[in-house]
């Protein structure tokens, strides 16, 4: 087959959507399929071999000035090849732009809005490139943000259409109450020329077509996969300080505060030996002042010397750290559909504590490498944590089992069989 593959540059953090597609699209190319892996808004970042091109479609830049400036809507293209070029657009995100979905609710509904929308030349300059491309068989956009491109895309090139699901709702429940029902209302009228959906959970599947009002037998659930290459099993640690590991985005949602106090419930227990609490993943400018507050929680607790942030990883240092722990949590406050973390931390035989939310459950009943406990409970998680300190036999079982478990449910060429079955499905009904 070959497939054009759309992945949303997320700037340069560490995205999970564009680790996802971009192993997504590395597992397609081995099996034979010609994958073309094209970023919108920025380059993609990864911390494995990046597969996507060169070339940026929407550059942020231009996407963002012909939303403010009408100007820039009619401007020749000649000029847009300046802040077009993936360098330019590179050293614009290193300025760290804050991405509030409050302040991007009018441009998340003209991107909805297609051709009709204020980033039409954006749209133009994308199909006159495809006009010199081989014929795809199947066209795979990245969510359902980018649904405004289903029709113009579906007219340009005959081909079947498809739409991962991948944390939508969580953008889209930011936004003000008028911009988010006029981007759904978008979202429902573009569904109509998408072939399938494909939510990467059981639980999105189950969710996802209510929220969106997408007709349930266009969804195709296709489990998330990732690349277990450098991941193993860690042997059995000797160091008596119990370690509590986290590794996901520093942000409210993503739950550090929620595991600062279920630590500090734990550390009150009496009898509790020597434990430390590490915290590694991307930091946004905007959310300094989250971490600075944990900080100062901490050491209004006496817990100051026990925290430590390690910063952001690559994927040797991400091995590294989540190696060097007894346990793993990231308890968000949100119901979080991925959850790539997760299967990271299992397939380094670590053993979670997670929320009862999202695809959490789901995660730890296929690869028994862990415990689920009451949502937004840090006393609950405490609990869960005291249970795996009192018997580390059990403890060692459990990320035994996650780490079996992750790679018979969670492998890449998992996700990749799955992908290529809908995508077969789809050419063939298309």
């Amino acid at each position: 087959m070959r497939v054009l593959s759309f992945t949303g540059g997320a700037g340069t953090m560490y995205c999970g959507s564009c680790l996802r597609d971009n192993a997504l699209a590395s597992a397609l190319l081995a099996r034979g399929h010609d994958v073309v892996l094209t970023p919108v808004y920025t380059p993609t970042r990864t911390d494995e071999r990046n597969v996507s091109q060169s070339q940026v479609f929407f550059g942020g830049i231009s996407v963002f000035l012909e939303q403010q400036v009408p100007l820039f809507r009619r401007s020749p293209r000649v000029f847009d090849r300046i802040w077009d070029a993936p360098w330019v657009i590179r050293l614009a995100s290193k300025r760290q732009i804050k991405v509030d979905p409050k302040s991007l609710g009018e441009m998340t509904v003209s991107m909805l809005r297609g051709e009709g929308g204020f980033q039409a030349k954006e749209i133009g300059k994308l199909l006159d490139w495809l006009r010199g491309e081989p014929a795809f068989d199947v066209i795979n956009l990245p969510y359902a943000l980018l649904l405004g491109l289903a029709e113009p895309l579906r007219r340009e090139l005959g081909a079947p259409i498809c739409c991962t699901l991948q944390g939508e709702d969580l953008f889209l429940d930011g936004l003000q109450a008028a911009h988010r029902q006029e981007a759904l209302a978008l979202i429902r009228a573009a569904a109509r020329h998408v072939d399938a959906f494909m939510p990467v959970s059981q639980y999105y599947l189950d969710y996802m077509p209510g929220y969106l009002g997408i007709p349930l037998e266009k969804m195709h659930v296709v489990p998330l996969g990732i690349n277990m290459e450098g991941f193993h099993p860690r042997p059995p640690r000797r160091n008596p300080t119990f370690t509590i590991g986290y590794l996901a985005r520093i942000a409210p949602e993503k739950g550090l505060h929620v595991l600062c106090e279920a630590y500090r419930a734990l550390r009150a227990t009496p009898g509790i030996g020597p434990s430390r609490l590490l915290a590694a993943g991307y930091l946004a400018p905007e959310h300094q002042g989250y971490l600075d507050k944990i900080r100062r929680q901490m050491r209004d607790w006496g817990l100051d010397r026990e925290f430590e942030y390690r910063g952001e990883v690559d994927r040797a240092q991400k091995t590294a750290f989540l190696q060097s722990l007894d346990l793993f949590s990231v308890p968000t406050t949100y119901e979080e559909p991925k959850g790539m973390f997760l299967l990271e931390a299992l397939a380094n035989g670590i053993p979670v504590v997670q929320p009862r939310r999202g695809a959490f459950p789901e995660i730890v009943s296929n690869t028994g490498g862990g415990l689920i406990v009451d949502a937004d409970d840090p006393k609950a998680l405490a609990a869960g944590y005291l249970q795996l300190w009192q018997d580390p036999e059990r403890a060692m079982t459990l990320g035994a089992a996650g780490a079996a478990g992750v790679r018979e449910h969670y492998d890449v060429g998992r996700m990749a069989e799955g992908v290529e079955d809908v995508y077969r499905r789809v050419i063939r009904t298309g």
